[in-house]
């Protein structure tokens, strides 16, 4: 099962998520206990693979179909070895900056030259918007903001959203002040399964989806701004602001910075899919698989399945999130897999990437 069934539908020569929109925290607590030993992620844009370098494991073997998406990686390596962390912040698109054109420049002298050639032909790009901000993702949630949420609320209220409150006071704000007439219309219209396919995310990640992902967006949205604290959650802020605001996802926190620094030499990082990875044969005790089962016909995702426990040790744990495609142990491999839903219901009462209907975590039982 050396390649994967979207790797023959989706496009994959252009960044489509410059920064991580899932919740390192609650990837790492799943985890567990890591120290020594060897774990898989999907790369996407990097940073929840650097993220799981602070469980202090022996090897992180990255994977992504995407040569844009292991560039982006590679870009952020040259980027903790070289920059201070308010300069890499800076460079991120977090925090303003009038110089990440130069910084870009500082570390694109410590990259491949394939990483190179990418990054310079988007030094425009990124002097405006950050290495987070260049995304396909990132641009149509940029238009989003731009163009049209001034249409539905205005600057003071977007603002008011990130006022730290009660629980109660969140519900009661949501009701009278965010969750208009013209909000919903906006919602309808710009995630609508026509619109994220085409702006957003790629067309063929829908071929699964089950119901509207206009109504799931809205009740996530309700989630983040009233079930969780709006003010802590850096990917609601960026949605709705552009930046990070007073957060900032796990990789990129000041105090993770120089550890995931010293242990940069343990990524592995290939192109390919996760299908080539059990291919070789290697075993891993933790595998971090963002939400790429949603991806897969309910025919190829049990064989893929199937395929990650057989490169499973014993009590490697499988984490991964469902947006919009329910996607769980399959019934053929329920005697082999243990369901942690303690952990599960902890990790998704805190998970800051809202979107997501679901978080699952599974351990492959001896």
């Amino acid at each position: 099962m050396g390649s994967s069934e979207i790797e023959k539908k989706a496009d994959f020569d252009h960044i489509r998520y410059a920064q991580l929109w899932e919740d390192a925290d609650v990837l790492t607590s799943a985890l567990g206990n890591c120290a020594g030993k060897t774990l898989v992620s999907i790369c996407s844009a990097g940073d929840n693979a650097l993220a799981m370098l602070t469980l202090d494991p022996a090897r992180v073997v990255v994977l992504d179909l995407s040569p844009a998406q292991i560039v982006c990686l590679n870009l952020r390596i040259a980027a903790y070895q070289v920059l201070s962390h308010p300069e890499f912040i800076e460079l991120t698109g977090s925090r303003p900056s009038t110089r990440r054109g130069a910084l870009l420049s500082r570390i694109l002298k410590a990259t491949d030259a394939d990483t190179r050639a990418f990054w310079q032909a988007l030094t425009p790009d990124v002097e405006k918007h950050g290495i987070g901000g260049v995304g396909k993702f990132e641009r149509y949630f940029r238009i989003f903001r731009t163009w049209l949420l001034p249409l539905v609320h205005s600057r003071r209220t977007i603002d008011a959203v990130f006022l730290p409150r009660a629980p109660a006071e969140r519900q009661t704000f949501f009701d009278k002040r965010f969750n208009t007439v013209r909000w919903r219309l906006l919602l309808n219209i710009f995630f609508s399964r026509f619109v994220m396919g085409r702006m957003g995310r790629d067309i063929a990640f829908f071929d699964h989806v089950e119901g509207s992902p206009a109504q799931h967006v809205a009740r996530r949205i309700h989630h983040a701004g009233v079930t969780i604290d709006p003010s802590q959650n850096p990917y609601l802020h960026w949605i709705l602001k552009g930046d990070h605001g007073d957060a900032l996802p796990m990789a990129w926190r000041p105090e993770h910075y120089e550890t995931i620094r010293a242990r940069l030499d343990r990524l592995d990082i290939r192109l390919g899919s996760l299908e080539a990875f059990v291919a070789t044969g290697e075993k891993a005790s933790g595998f971090n698989l963002s939400d790429i089962f949603e991806y897969m016909s309910p025919e190829t995702f049990p064989q893929v399945y199937g395929s990650i426990l057989a490169a499973a040790k014993p009590h490697a744990r499988l984490v991964y999130w469902n947006m919009m495609a329910p996607r769980r142990v399959p019934q053929e491999y329920k005697d082999q897999v243990e369901t942690l839903t303690n952990i599960e219901t902890q990790q998704k009462a805190r998970d800051m990437a809202f979107f997501y209907s679901d978080f699952v975590v599974e351990e492959v039982q001896p």
